[in-house]
């Protein structure tokens, strides 16, 4: 997984050294080691934006307009040779075209053997779409290991080093993204590997980033859907090389620190990042410095780097939006090559057409709609100490507002409510509703007596006809209300409204013979539904930073400075 990038291979180089003006950007001398050294998975955000380079280079090819002047006859001629060279139908161009397709590397979606739960659609029929991002510290080529990291780890399992969602929404009016710190300590899911080597699921908390090499990136997406309920459609992975290659493609992104930094300790620990205070614009293997940097800013923790790594992505968008960077052909061959060369993705995305649709998408989000974000957290005890767990309540609200598709920025026009059931609910009297204790966590049992105390405030709304379901204690995330028909629908939603439980909660289910409502690991605690209302806003403690915001500054650790 995620090999060099370098031209190791010879096939297609008659092709290339035709169509190719350029070579792509040399590496140049090694970096120093990072304890633990993090990549930055930009490849997803990059590879798009060099499909939108090309869009925007042939919507000004379709003009037939004299160009008014030498910016645009570039525009044209960048667009003409983008056609040949990507979108033609035959010839070198074509041939071109799948010597890129040639370069993706594609593994399987998800290695888990649960299936994930289909999107629930808005009123107008759209639903999101949700990315993982998965930084790879893998060391298994020369390229990469010249790029950072002790001699004793060449040739290890690979880690999950940077994990991030994006999710874009389902009217593609905002992005909201997730990092999940790699020190994240939580159960792992059961995977079998593409070779089919079975990997039970643990009895023990391990670090997530450690899900990588239970299989491949499909139990990392396996992992993520376990711990948070939300369907991942697709994954993009990048490794080391991937990062300086991309870097290097795109050209400078401007970054920012509150004071001169040199992140090296006594001990030779950190990235080597030495930057003066102020504004410099970076790439290549300082980009990589910058992305893999946890000793120096702020605390010395990922928290701190996953910060870094939200204000490089959020100034590479908007430099990349400005266009300047996409408008010389050459240059948009290198970051072409460089992406497909860098991507490690699923099946569903293994062609440069699919990319390039996917980035059409991304491309409808205004950068000021554009939320980073970190999961909540809060630090482990014991033999755990230097480890962090989801924070409870906190990450839960962050994962629910993804599933049920409210923006992080909080800038929500009035949600549509849903569609009115077809059959009408019948009074309150009339329903029948089961109960169950759903409570149970991979750390908890399910908490006493929480089936029987829904039970009675049900009751006390006038639903009469409640019982509780004794039976089954089988654990679930979250509070739901499955019901088995249409006619029954209305019913459903009305138990919903009485207990302030969300409507995007109650479901269709063919597992259910009549209205059954769990009461989720969400709602351990007596009293009304904790997230019912007035938790629309994002939790402070995700750190939420705006896309548009290009004054940020990270925060130097005057331990590190010079």
């Amino acid at each position: 997984m995620g090999g060099p990038v370098g031209r190791s291979s010879t096939r297609g180089e008659g092709t290339r050294s035709r169509v190719r003006q350029a070579e792509r950007p040399g590496q140049d001398e090694a970096l120093p080691e990072e304890d633990g050294g993090v990549p930055k998975p930009r490849s997803g955000t990059r590879s798009r934006r060099a499909a939108k380079g090309g869009s925007a280079g042939a919507r000004g090819r379709s003009s037939r307009r004299a160009p008014k002047s030498g910016k645009r006859r570039v525009l044209r001629w960048s667009a003409s040779v983008l056609a040949v060279l990507i979108l033609a139908t035959g010839g070198a161009g074509y041939v071109y075209y799948e010597y890129l397709n040639s370069n993706i590397k594609k593994e399987d979606l998800t290695l888990g053997d649960k299936q994930m739960a289909d999107h629930k659609a808005n009123a107008a029929g759209q639903t999101p779409l949700n990315i993982l991002l998965i930084g790879s510290d893998a060391r298994d080529s020369e390229a990469n290991q010249k790029l950072g990291g002790a001699k004793e780890t060449f040739g290890a399992t690979p880690l999950a080093d940077v994990q991030m969602l994006l999710h874009l929404s389902a009217d593609r009016s905002n992005l909201s993204v997730i990092s999940m710190p790699r020190d994240t300590m939580l159960k792992m899911p059961k995977c079998t590997a593409p070779d089919g080597k079975v990997y039970p699921a643990s009895t023990r908390d391990v670090q997530t980033n450690e899900s990588l090499g239970r299989g491949g990136p499909g139990c990392t997406v396996a992992t993520w859907y376990e711990l948070t309920g939300i369907r991942i459609d697709h994954f993009m992975m990048i490794d080391f090389a991937g990062v300086v290659s991309m870097a290097d493609a795109i050209g400078g992104v401007p970054v920012c620190v509150d004071a001169n930094i040199r992140s090296r300790n006594a001990d030779g620990k950190g990235s080597g990042l030495e930057l003066e205070k102020g504004t410099t614009s970076i790439k290549g293997e300082q980009a990589l410095q910058w992305l893999r940097t946890r000793y120096g800013f702020e605390d010395n923790t990922d928290l701190g780097r996953a910060k870094a790594q939200h204000m490089y992505m959020n100034s590479m968008v908007r430099e990349l939006r400005k266009g300047t960077k996409l408008t010389d052909p050459a240059k948009l061959m290198n970051l072409a090559e460089a992406a497909t060369n860098a991507l490690t993705v699923d099946k569903g995305l293994d062609t440069v057409k699919k990319l390039y649709d996917l980035a059409e998408e991304f491309k409808k989000v205004p950068t000021k709609r554009i939320t980073m974000s970190t999961m909540p957290n809060v630090y482990g005890t014991g033999v755990n100490s230097g480890r962090v767990y989801p924070k409870a309540g906190d990450a839960e609200q962050l994962f629910r507002m993804v599933r049920d598709d409210v923006p992080l920025d909080g800038k929500a026009s009035k949600r549509k409510k849903p569609e009115e059931p077809k059959d009408p609910s019948a009074p309150v009297g009339e329903i029948a509703v089961s109960v169950r204790n759903g409570t149970a966590t991979d750390a908890l049992g399910p908490a006493s007596g929480r089936a029987g105390e829904v039970a009675d405030q049900l009751k006390n709304a006038g639903f009469g006809r409640t019982s509780v379901d004794s039976g089954n204690v089988t654990g679930v995330a979250r509070t739901g209300i499955l019901y088995p028909s249409a006619d029954l629908e209305g019913d459903a939603q009305a138990v919903a409204k009485a207990l302030g439980v969300p409507l995007s909660q109650v479901k269709r289910s063919t597992d259910v013979s009549g209205i059954s409502l769990a009461v989720g690991a969400d709602w351990r605690e007596d009293g009304a539904y904790p997230v019912s209302k007035g938790t629309e806003k994002t939790p402070d403690s995700a750190g939420a930073l705006n896309g548009d915001d290009d004054k940020a500054c990270m925060k130097v650790n005057p331990n590190y400075t010079w």
